[in-house]
């Protein structure tokens, strides 16, 4: 019922959300594919002046929740966050929507790769997201999301998104085991026993990120992974809270990244994430989206192009 009202169809065919005229579905859904904490699609105006990356909440999360945590969202900043623009009003069903650029989810980037990305890759996704946890928990912000299915891979560097998505699917002090959307090898016990987020569960899904960008899986054995991130992301994923570092220590462990200041931290990711931190196929994927995006129509059906 609610995917219903959320997206509206029109007598043309297609399907909108708020005011946008949806293009494509940015997930893909099927077996096999680690669970997405939203449903993510491209859309754009009707006059055709703005394409943007629409999230809205899956059926059975708290709608209100859905937009309070998309309103934190907007206090999170810095180059790897994906920004949140605008909101739907208090009397809409629930979405938010930021401005559209070629990325892929890191699943997605996965499969076009063929398998785990290169170690580079894999150190300059760590370094941006350890650094984009930092300037959140010196501020009091809990991402409260963080899973493969939340990162999103751009040409210069990833983008962080899914703000809150454990508080929209169950509030504290409930069992959040099993709920649709919530990856489980990237849920901190803690908060997968109804805990109250906070930054050492951030730490839990950023090794789990890792352990997934590096091995395909989010809990891997330790003999998958590259033997210059075995120690650290086994100590992110320590069940015991209080052991797992904080997001300026694994921003220093990770090998190549800058040693610097915590005063000048939001610029350690940037030696990692210069040309060819990508693997080639990766980037001719995001491509041939960015070309597709610009030649869609947006009054042409896309029941084909977006299953919803």
């Amino acid at each position: 019922m609610e995917r219903a009202r959320t997206e509206r169809s029109r007598p043309d065919g297609s399907r909108r959300i708020g005011p946008y005229h949806l293009i494509t579905r940015l997930d893909p859904s099927g077996p096999g594919q680690p669970p997405v904490p939203v449903r993510r699609f491209i859309g754009r105006s009707a006059d055709g002046d703005r394409t943007v990356l629409i999230s809205a909440p899956l059926d059975g999360a708290d709608p209100g929740r859905f937009l309070a945590e998309a309103d934190a969202g907007c206090r999170l900043l810095g180059p790897w966050v994906l920004p949140v623009a605008e909101l739907a009003a208090p009397s809409e069903t629930p979405w938010y929507a930021s401005p559209y650029l070629p990325v892929l989810p890191l699943p997605v980037a996965l499969a076009v790769h063929g398998g785990p990305l290169p170690e580079r890759t894999v150190r300059a996704l760590g370094a941006a997201l350890a650094e984009t946890l930092t300037g959140a928990h010196a501020i009091g912000i809990t991402h409260a999301g963080l899973s493969p299915a939340s990162v999103l891979l751009a040409w210069d560097g990833p983008r962080l998104t899914c703000f809150g998505a454990v508080r929209t699917a169950a509030p504290d002090g409930e069992q959040r085991t099993g709920l649709p959307g919530l990856e489980p090898g990237s849920l901190a016990p803690e908060q997968a026993s109804g805990g109250r987020p906070r930054p050492p569960g951030d730490i839990y899904g950023l090794g789990a990120v890792l352990a997934y960008a590096a091995t395909g899986h989010s809990v891997p054995d330790s003999a998958e992974l590259p033997e210059s991130l075995r120690s650290l992301v086994a100590r992110c994923l320590a069940r015991d809270a209080a052991a797992r570092p904080t997001a300026p220590e694994v921003l220093r462990a990770l090998p190549g990244a800058s040693s610097t200041p915590m005063a000048t931290v939001l610029d350690s990711a940037g030696a990692l994430l210069g040309p060819g931190w990508l693997p080639s196929r990766v980037v001719a994927a995001m491509a041939r989206q960015s070309a597709e995006v610009l030649a869609a129509e947006v009054s042409t059906p896309i029941s084909r192009t977006a299953r919803i």
